[in-house]
């Protein structure tokens, strides 16, 4: 890589030989993503400009950008900045047990990796297995769920809500969709959880929920059912690799991203005084604050990766073929090019990239089944335990140590006893 030279920064690291570029990069790592992520994104862009010198685990030279309009570049021109890994210049330089291989690995046959009409293709056959989920019936599932869930908890007075109730709702409403068996969920969500957190950990939990997708789809290939995995192998085309493969994109890319979704909006109701009247049934400032979050505290903060595949310049940085460039949602979302410092982005404007942009887009079905999960979470959960507020002060609260995620460690809360209805367990 070549650019212009910048001085070392006190989050810096010593770049990879050979890559001038990278002398200050900030490694993408460390308490600051998550004590304080958006003042660290604005020293960046200080220092930096629109896009950045980074480092991932491994001290892999890498590209972040943090403007929105570079960003919206990159997502817009899949041609110049490529989905495919193959296009990547430092695979010679990555171990086999790269915490964050398998967010980058092209031989993983996923339609993540897919471009062009190949990619269009496969994206037709996750939509078309999603967009058959009855809207009434995926509802009605969650609300069945959530209040057996709220069941277990709900006549102690208190409870953990990350552990006992976000992160297990969507695990348990997306096994249902896909075809897991059910008691599949809470390990499931374990494992994703874990692998997105990009530990030395990863790579096992990666396993694990790929282990249970290899049993969905062998389960369905003998005896096909009403449920994604089945209207996949039924779409034809492609085979048992493909199918899984794909299957643990929406599995993963569905459940903890949803359940952050809950976590994040559940705490800013309960932290912010406009929110209030959603405490009593209010249920219109709960679309407000959902649709805040995907702003402010979007369960996707980095995102892996584009690749450049001619040299090109981007935000004032000179990004050469083989570069990787990662999409910096949570800077993008504070650039102030496109908002006042302190504005707010409420209401109606959905112009985020909470679900990504361009051909590689979370599919708008899947958009829809993970908004249905977490709104029908949050508005259950109120209704049932209506004066439910935080039992620790909000400083307290501690954002889980992920470049990639944000959401809470944990979420606890206090409330009035409340009986059990019939899902008690």
């Amino acid at each position: 890589m070549t650019s212009p030279q910048h001085p070392p920064t006190a989050g810096g690291t010593p770049p990879p030989p050979g890559c001038p570029a990278h002398a200050g990069a900030v490694a993408l790592s460390g308490p600051r993503f998550q004590t304080e992520p958006a003042e660290l994104y604005r020293e960046m862009r200080r220092e930096h400009g629109a896009v950045a010198p980074v480092t991932l685990t491994g001290d892999v030279p890498a590209w972040l950008v943090l403007g929105y309009r570079e960003l919206h570049q990159v997502y817009s021109d899949p041609v110049l900045f490529n989905r495919d890994s193959r296009h990547w210049g430092q695979w010679e330089r990555i171990p086999a047990d790269w915490p964050l291989r398998p967010m980058v690995d092209h031989s993983f046959d996923s339609v993540l990796w897919t471009t062009g009409e190949q990619h269009a293709r496969r994206i037709a056959m996750t939509e078309n297995a999603l967009d058959a989920v009855d809207p009434f019936e995926l509802r009605r599932s969650a609300e069945e769920i959530a209040d057996r869930l709220i069941d277990t908890f709900c006549g102690q007075g208190e409870t953990e809500l990350m552990q006992h109730y976000a992160t297990l709702l969507p695990a348990l409403a997306l096994v249902r969709v896909c075809g897991y068996d059910e008691e599949e969920g809470p390990g499931l969500a374990d494992s994703i959880n874990t692998f997105l957190n990009g530990t030395a950990e990863s790579l096992i939990a990666f396993q694990h929920f790929h282990a249970a997708t290899y049993r969905l789809v062998d389960a369905r290939t003998e005896a096909p059912a009403a449920d994604a995995a089945s209207r996949m192998l039924a779409h034809g085309g492609y085979g048992r690799e493909q199918i899984v493969q794909d299957l643990a994109v929406i599995i993963v890319s569905g459940q903890q991203p949803t359940a952050d979704w809950i976590g994040n909006s559940l705490r800013l109701m309960l932290t912010d005084d406009r929110f209030a009247a959603s405490l009593t049934g209010g249920r219109h400032s709960v679309t407000e604050a959902m649709n805040e979050v995907l702003w402010e505290d979007a369960p996707l903060q980095n995102s892996v990766a584009r690749f450049a595949t001619r040299d090109v310049q981007l935000g004032g940085q000179h990004i050469r073929a083989g570069d990787m460039v990662i999409m910096g949602i949570a800077s993008a979302h504070h650039d102030p090019q496109v908002r006042a410092p302190g504005g707010r982005f409420t209401g109606g404007n959905n112009a985020n990239f909470a679900f990504g942009h361009g051909d590689h887009r979370c599919p708008y079905p899947a958009q829809e089944i993970g908004e249905t999960i977490a709104r029908t979470g949050i508005e259950v959960l109120l209704d049932r335990l209506p004066d439910v507020e935080l039992a620790v002060p909000e400083a307290a609260l501690v954002w889980r140590p992920s470049v990639w995620m944000r959401g809470l460690t944990a979420l606890p809360v206090r409330f009035t006893p409340a009986p059990a209805q019939r899902f008690f367990a």
